[in-house]
């Protein structure tokens, strides 16, 4: 694989079978397959004034339960990585890997001496004292969620710099690193909701902090950096109040259905612990790209996980989607042994 290539490429992957991207069932990407009721009609948006983006702020800043001041939207989540490791600009970070891999590439583009974390095996490694430390909570690929506490404690006493990754914390009943907020002023935590609202199109994604560190990222924004579609399609998302509890559900009950379908394959050695919605699977005797290729006749895609840190050819990542889904999975699987 490239080195910071994701999944999601369902377009050339329908085109490589010569059929429509709608006979995808697609596993490699962690989109949420539920969608938000959203009751906007976007034929009468206006368009042809400034966007102004005040009730976008409030909601967000709503949903997470933290004041306006507290928060600066972006681009998309990969553009608020690159605005802050810019804005930042320290000399040294530590991922703590696997991890999301724009982070490494945002790192080598700024020119930050990059250290890596095997967080399976030694989380407890020695930090650099003023450095910025990246972790992502639930994790990915494997989903795993972390209790923080004695990590926050680690890196305050080294004055480290601290992001905070929770773009699938919404999948979850954990609780949010933003209570950090009260007692130590280094800390950013970044929060993606295109992941859960099942909008990855819609380019928006957050970064939490101190109103002072907010301030100063502020200054070096444009006035105008996203739509109005962007904008109204968030906030209806976010009118749709029985929406997080009745996804969770769906997501959860589902998770069960893919892990226990991957518990009775011969094919898989090792499934990880997820709070996310995918699961990171150890195939046995069997690489990657060879599942990939097995599970083509099926039109199924799985991510390929042998480009994140610490993971090889035999990783596999498969996203949480409908029961149809899973059974089509599970035929596949059957019908492979």
């Amino acid at each position: 694989m490239k080195t910071f290539e994701h999944g999601g490429q369902i377009e050339k992957f329908a085109f490589d079978l010569g059929c429509s991207v709608t006979e995808i069932i697609d596993l490699s990407s962690n989109i949420n397959f539920v969608k938000p009721q959203i009751n906007i009609d976007f034929n009468t948006l206006d368009i042809s004034s400034y966007p102004t983006y005040d009730k976008l702020y409030e909601k967000i800043a709503f949903n997470y339960g933290v004041e306006t001041s507290q928060i600066e939207l972006f681009n998309g989540g990969s553009s608020a990585i690159f605005t802050l490791f810019k804005h930042l600009n320290l000399n040294s970070c530590t991922i703590y890997s696997p991890a999301y891999l724009e982070y490494k590439k945002a790192a080598l583009n700024f020119e930050y001496e990059l250290h890596t974390i095997d967080r399976f095996e030694n989380i407890k490694e020695d930090v650099k004292e003023n450095s910025l430390v990246i972790f992502v909570n639930p994790s990915t690929p494997d989903g795993k969620y972390y209790d923080l506490e004695e990590l926050m404690e680690f890196w305050i006493k080294k004055s480290c710099t601290i992001l905070i990754d929770e773009s699938f914390l919404d999948f979850c009943d954990k609780p949010s690193a933003i209570k950090y907020l009260e007692t130590y002023d280094k800390l950013y935590i970044l929060k993606s909701m295109t992941k859960f609202y099942s909008s990855a199109g819609i380019r928006v994604g957050t970064i939490v902090s101190t109103k002072e560190n907010i301030k100063k990222l502020k200054e070096f924004e444009p006035m105008w950096k996203l739509s109005q579609f962007d904008s109204n399609y968030l906030q209806a998302a976010l009118e749709d109040k029985l929406f997080k509890s009745i996804s969770k559900a769906i997501n959860i009950k589902n998770k069960i259905e893919l892990e226990n379908i991957l518990k009775n394959s011969t094919l898989v050695e090792e499934i990880f612990e997820s709070s996310a919605n995918y699961v990171l699977v150890k195939l046995k005797n069997l690489s990657a790209k060879k599942f990939q290729e097995l599970l083509k006749p099926y039109k199924i895609m799985v991510r390929d996980c042998s480009n994140f840190d610490y993971l090889n050819s035999s990783h596999v990542r498969i996203a949480v989607k409908s029961s149809n889904a899973n059974e089509t999975l599970q035929k596949a699987l059957n019908e492979i042994c």
